[in-house]
């Protein structure tokens, strides 16, 4: 019996951030499909049995129940002992960058890409603030990375895998992030750790059914 059940949908970037770090760690892990688009994280018995706040992605270990990505690869550096930290001044480093990556990069594009790519809205007045915002952030992670091989330090940790979620999302996204060439330097870092595969490849869901 697998150890590790992600509930999860390959449109999510979240829930990539935790099936990323699994794959990477060597987990013994499978992905259950999540029905999201047909409602399926607003039942009453998704909510009750696994995450009343509505999202994936959710990991079941062995019973225990856990969600939020953050917190789900906190739990996982915990369990391998990989990808996290030395000391506090790394663990305060990864928790800096794992929360600007909730608030303006993950938190931003991710529902940019939505919009754009699976809504299909158009473009709009909120469109356009998602997208002025998803480019500052880039900007500041593009200097960050101007001498940086990794979020923090030399090598790669949770703020790496929170940080590049949707920017595996090639071409969904509305603007072309050539534009950031450190940026795009440290996602080839992240694809060629052993072991790395595209979230469409490691997550179950796409094509949407509705989409064939």
């Amino acid at each position: 019996m697998t150890e590790y059940l992600l509930h999860c949908m390959a449109q999510s970037g979240h829930s990539y951030k935790a099936a990323l770090m699994l794959e990477l760690c060597g987990a013994d892990w499978k992905p259950r499909w999540v029905d999201f688009f047909n409602g399926e994280t607003r039942t009453e018995e998704f909510r009750k049995t696994l995450n009343e706040m509505g999202e994936v992605p959710v990991l079941d270990h062995k019973g225990k129940i856990l969600t939020q990505s953050a917190v789900i690869m906190d739990y996982l550096f915990g369990t391998f002992g990989k990808f996290g930290w030395d000391n506090d001044e790394e663990r305060r480093e990864i928790l800096r960058w794992t929360i600007f990556d909730n608030q303006k990069v993950s938190g931003l594009i991710g529902p940019l890409r939505f919009m754009r790519t699976i809504a299909k809205t158009g473009e709009t007045d909120v469109t356009k603030f998602l997208d002025s915002r998803s480019k500052s952030a880039l900007a500041i992670m593009d200097k960050h990375f101007d001498g940086n091989d990794f979020a923090v330090g030399a090598k790669p940790t949770i703020a790496d895998f929170s940080l590049c979620s949707y920017l595996f999302y090639d071409g969904e996204l509305g603007f072309d992030l050539d534009a950031y060439p450190n940026v795009t330097k440290w996602l080839a870092r992240i694809k060629s750790l052993p072991g790395w595969k595209h979230p469409y490849d490691l997550m179950p869901g796409h094509p949407l059914p509705d989409a064939k």
